[in-house]
């Protein structure tokens, strides 16, 4: 039996692409509350929902978040960090795609926690995978990405939430 290959022994090319795919994931789940939060008045028109029903668009998202976030230590004990993100990333985009597609304020509400959820193991998992992957100064860089990444995006998520709006819609 073969020892499983230590991701630190990677060359420095494969590990970058990796840490740049889940820093990818990692600013969509942070950018996204933010772009939702600025496309609410128009999700509330869409889905014909009062104040306190919309509310619960970003309510259960975070709630959501807040729920899986401390589970992901031991989830990747469980499925390895690889597969967690990958099976995260994936059902993120779905989820946000029914989120597009939601019927009426309830299906928007489920949508949005199911996209909560499966977002929330993208944000700790990137900072494990920084800490394991690169050694003395380039950790500092990777930690370094992260903070800008988690700065930038609920930055720039309102921008690009509102105009997403106005040029399509808020689907």
């Amino acid at each position: 039996m073969t020892q499983p290959l230590n991701p630190a022994d990677q060359p420095t090319r494969t590990k970058a692409f990796a840490f740049a795919l889940m820093c990818l994931g990692f600013f969509m789940a942070t950018l996204d509350i933010q772009i939702v939060a600025s496309s609410l008045r128009d999700i509330g028109g869409g889905l014909s929902a009062s104040q306190d029903e919309l509310s619960w668009v970003q309510t259960s998202y975070l709630i959501a978040e807040i729920m899986v976030i401390p589970m992901s230590g031991w989830l990747t004990r469980v499925f390895s960090t690889r597969w967690l993100f990958a099976f995260s990333s994936l059902g993120f985009t779905i989820t946000s795609m029914l989120c597009g597609l939601a019927w009426d304020i309830n299906s928007m509400i489920l949508f949005r926690g199911l996209q909560g959820a499966l977002g929330a193991a993208m944000i700790p998992t990137v900072f494990t995978t920084a800490f394991v992957l690169f050694p003395g100064k380039q950790r500092l860089i990777a930690s370094t990405t992260i903070g800008a990444l988690a700065s930038l995006a609920p930055t720039i998520g309102p921008v690009i939430g509102g105009w997403i709006t106005d040029q399509w819609s808020w689907h």
